[in-house]
């Protein structure tokens, strides 16, 4: 395994290093590392305004919900070995042809992934603490057991999504009644309280055993054992779930282009592109994963931020508008679905360019997300009790939404994912997405302060959404005219 996971963790260093070039990638964590050292240094203003133990359960979540949106190995190496790229093929798909287990190679999958985001992120953020220690007072026991117990939560957010994947490959009820289970289960612990909190965050119920919170280490010992027994539990079924050899699904398809594209004609020139974008959704099973990775996000914000209001008793005023803001800038991981769906190197046989596939995808984007923003931003303003924000919470979600989409695009074209790990390119994403969203989220919170001036305030944002969407959309031609489809 030791081999297997260096020849894995090389391939995945020169996959992102090729993306900008080695020194941009490896200057991504002390990125991170100066963010965590600001974040460090302003944390006295932070917690005067948010209690210390209501800080930690938003950032266990948060790093619990990271987790589990880079563990879904079972859709991921199910891509892998369903194409090659370019030339080349990685290594999970070796198995086909050499005498290698393929449940070997997805644990080898799951360890280089926990290395990898530990050490490009999780660490540097650590050491970015630590570096403001002779500023903010912090010890370095309690920095060294956030670690550990964040960590925890981290691999147990990985495991959980590795496991459901995984499941996900030998059967679709499977797949449901698990992910079934896990929602019961949080629902339990958050809105009936009927669980306690180390039966879904065993990390946080450690580290609020330890001090400053308590000093109970045989409290945290067990909350630990816990965790890393679920942990194995999880990697141990996901790896007996992966099929000793993988046979693509032999399956039928009718003919439905040309109905597509009779119903699309209303875009001349896009029309036959996007109907051919939306039959490979449909094909391809995409439609499922990406309405799943936009939903279960939304709906455990929603969970956090009810537990935060009710259950803790935090007076913070989410409403509507709060969550329509989120369920735009949610939206980026839709749009990377679409420039994932395929390698794009057989585009370059066709008479298209890079830019107009752009557009179309966004077509597509908007296709397929602007009714599920609608029913969610209307369901959750239903069951708020919050319907009278509706006539400002739609146009939130749906000029976000649009200006979130045209902003990355126009940054990363058709490979969003791997420009997102160019430190440049990241930067420009971070400060052009959290500024709006620190903005409309602040706006949020003081509508039931001065309702005229909240909603002055993001009719001005919007606006300025509005003018970045158009500004992004006439330059994607500029930017990207030219460019090759594939690497």
């Amino acid at each position: 395994m030791s081999y297997l996971l260096r020849l894995m963790l090389r391939e995945e260093y020169r996959v992102h290093a090729t993306y900008s070039n080695p020194k941009m990638f490896l200057s991504f964590p002390l990125i991170v590392a100066l963010f965590s050292f600001a974040i460090a240094l302003t944390s006295g203003r932070l917690l005067a305004y948010t209690p210390l133990v209501d800080a930690i359960l938003l950032l266990h979540i948060s790093v619990f919900l990271y987790g589990l949106s880079v563990g879904s190995f079972g859709f991921l190496g199910r891509q892998y070995l369903e194409r090659r790229n370019g030339t080349r093929n990685y290594i999970v798909t070796m198995p086909g042809i050499l005498p290698m287990s393929l449940r070997r190679t997805f644990l080898g999958m799951y360890v280089r992934d926990a290395v990898f985001y530990v050490v490009l992120l999780l660490a540097p953020a650590t050491l970015g603490l630590v570096a403001s220690v002779p500023f903010t007072g912090f010890r370095v026991t309690s920095i060294a057991i956030l670690f550990t117990a964040c960590l925890l939560s981290f691999l147990l957010g990985m495991s959980l999504s590795f496991f459901v994947s995984t499941v996900y490959l030998r059967s679709r009820a499977g797949f449901g009644a698990a992910v079934f289970a896990v929602g019961a289960l949080f629902g339990a612990y958050g809105v009936a309280h009927a669980v306690p909190v180390a039966w879904v965050l065993p990390g946080l119920a450690a580290h609020l055993a330890l001090p400053p919170f308590a000093v109970n280490a045989a409290a945290a010992a067990t909350n630990a054992s816990l965790g890393l027994g679920a942990i194995a539990v999880l990697v141990g079924a996901a790896v007996g779930f992966v099929p000793d050899r993988y046979e693509p699904a032999a399956t039928i398809a009718r003919e439905e282009l040309s109905r597509y594209d009779a119903a699309l004609a209303r875009f001349p020139r896009y029309g036959a592109l996007l109907a051919k974008e939306l039959v490979d959704l449909k094909r391809s099973g995409t439609v499922v994963k990406m309405l799943f990775s936009f939903v279960t996000p939304l709906l455990l914000l929603s969970f956090t931020a009810w537990f935060v209001r009710y259950g803790l008793e935090v007076p913070v005023g989410f409403n509507s508008v709060f969550y329509a803001a989120m369920v735009g800038f949610f939206g980026v991981m839709l749009y990377n679905w679409l420039t994932n769906v395929d390698a794009t190197d057989y585009l370059a046989t066709l008479p298209l360019s890079v830019p107009r596939m752009i557009r179309t995808k966004l077509l597509a984007f908007l296709v397929l997300t602007s009714w599920v923003s609608v029913i969610f931003v209307v369901g959750i303003s239903w069951l708020n009790g919050d319907v009278r924000l509706l006539w400002l919470s739609l146009p939130v979600a749906l000029v976000t939404s649009g200006y979130m989409v045209a902003m990355t695009a126009y940054l990363t074209g058709l490979r969003t994912n791997s420009f997102l790990f160019d430190p440049a390119v990241l930067a420009r994403f971070t400060v052009l997405s959290m500024l709006p969203d620190l903005g409309l989220t602040i706006l949020s919170f003081a509508l039931d302060k001065d309702l005229a001036f909240a909603a002055a305030g993001i009719a001005g944002v919007l606006a300025a959404l509005a003018a970045g969407t158009y500004f992004f959309l006439v330059r994607i031609d500029a930017k990207w005219r030219g460019s090759a489809f594939g690497e």
